[in-house]
């Protein structure tokens, strides 16, 4: 073997042991070092990594995995049939305890976290009816579901981010009934609105009509002051014309009275010498 083919076999050797020695963890990867079984390392950094040939990395997702079996049969407090589509959303955040405890096999973890949340589903279905499912609680339990799958699962070093209810769909024997039930438990809501509605629209309509006869009535108080008010003008008016020249006046009385009681088809019948007639009478002389 000649020095060249030497040097030769020496690149491609060093080649091989840096194929073995060095390696990379992605962004989106969970990396496990091992000497000889025994776990060395755990939490490495995306990157270049190195390590003696002897030893061995085991990767794991560290991405967020979804658990999304088919769904399950429940019953509720009413004995209503039920079943369920959910799915749970969780992830690896410490590498080296899920390997201690499921040898890096993700299917140990799903069958716990399915057997948790149907059993605490169970539970929870069989004490609400379920328009109480259907509405505002149930995020209440889901969220206590998803409290409980935590903890069941802290022991595999595994976190839950969420567990959600995707459909609840009722058996055919009982659907027709079920909706019957709650379409005369919401018509029965509906009429209590109403008369609670109606019985407010009276209170409202008693004090408008209170208030309508406080107004009428304060307003009336008010012409009538008014009315007096301008009366007692006019009257110190009459008064003061009066007082500057008494036939004048009696002769401007005199003609308004002509005005507002003779008319075009009017007869009336008076002594030519009645006081009514005095201005008539001089107009003759």
């Amino acid at each position: 073997m000649n020095k060249s083919q030497l040097v030769l076999l020496l690149i491609v050797a060093l080649g091989a042991i840096a194929s073995f020695s060095f390696y990379t963890v992605s962004e989106t990867e969970h990396a496990v070092q091992f000497e000889f079984g025994q776990i060395k390392r755990d939490k490495l950094e995306p990157g270049w990594h190195f390590k003696p040939v002897w030893h061995n990395v085991v990767k794991l997702d560290k991405r967020l995995l979804t658990l999304d079996d088919k769904p399950s049969e429940f019953m509720t407090n009413q004995r209503e049939k039920v079943f369920v589509d959910f799915f749970v959303k969780w992830r690896i955040i410490e590498p080296g305890v899920f390997y201690r405890t499921t040898q890096g096999d993700e299917r140990i973890v799903t069958k716990r976290l399915l057997d948790t949340v149907e059993d605490g589903l169970l539970d929870e279905f069989a004490k609400r009816e379920l328009h109480e499912l259907v509405s505002v609680e149930r995020s209440e339990v889901m969220t206590k579901m998803t409290t409980e799958a935590n903890a069941a699962a802290e022991i595999y070093g595994v976190q839950i981010v969420d567990v959600r209810i995707k459909r609840i769909d009722l058996a055919k024997s009982v659907s027709d009934s079920v909706y019957q039930r709650m379409n005369k438990e919401r018509e029965r809501e509906a009429k209590e609105r109403r008369a609670e509605g109606a019985e407010e629209a009276e209170v409202i309509q008693a004090n408008a009509d209170r208030e309508k006869v406080g107004i009428l009535a304060d307003a009336y108080r008010r012409a009538q002051e008014t009315r007096g008010e301008g009366d007692a003008g006019a009257a110190e008016i009459y008064a003061a014309a009066y007082q500057r020249n008494p036939e004048f006046y009696s002769f401007h009385r005199s003609m308004q009275a002509y005005k507002n009681s003779l008319g075009a088809n009017d007869v009336m019948v008076l002594k030519p010498d009645s006081e009514f007639f005095k201005y008539f009478n001089q107009a003759k002389n």
